[in-house]
């Protein structure tokens, strides 16, 4: 059973990294940050529209990376798009504790990112996972500064 759950997880992040949701420019963007994680060489920059009620309208992405990182910005900018800015920080405070291992209890539910929740087993490959998080949040909240997972 644990194996078929695995199998499931690592073909939706090829899935993902192959086919990223939401990837190429967005012209009406009103925010934007770039996101870089030297150790791994996943680069990226984040754009989204986000409206006078804080709502994120729109989300794409652009860059390159390995497959945890693309498929984490994919999985990522399709749960955004909708959220306002303070839902989108707490699924991210979810996300980060479940694959980190901060979560002492069950894990949250925070939908289809699971499928990148055995990253937990890896350390270097949290900074993947999570460097589209950090970039989108710093988005979202204007902050220009790169975002590095060094």
């Amino acid at each position: 059973m644990m194996d078929d759950l695995r199998s499931l997880y690592q073909e939706v992040i090829i899935d993902h990294s192959r086919s990223p949701r939401n990837f190429g420019p967005l012209d009406a963007a009103n925010r934007s940050a770039e996101g870089v994680n030297p150790l791994c060489g996943d680069e990226l920059t984040l754009n989204c529209y986000v409206d006078d009620a804080d709502i994120i309208r729109d989300i794409r992405f652009i860059g390159r990376g390995c497959a945890i990182s693309l498929a984490s910005a994919s999985i990522m900018t399709e749960m955004l798009k909708g959220m306002t800015k303070q839902e989108a920080e707490s699924i991210f405070k979810q996300f980060h504790a479940t694959v980190t291992g901060a979560n002492a209890g069950p894990s949250a539910d925070i939908g289809k990112l699971e499928v990148l929740s055995g990253v937990r087993e890896f350390p270097t490959r949290v900074k993947c996972a999570t460097l589209a998080w950090h970039t989108a949040i710093a988005a979202i909240n204007d902050d220009t500064k790169t975002v590095t997972t060094e």
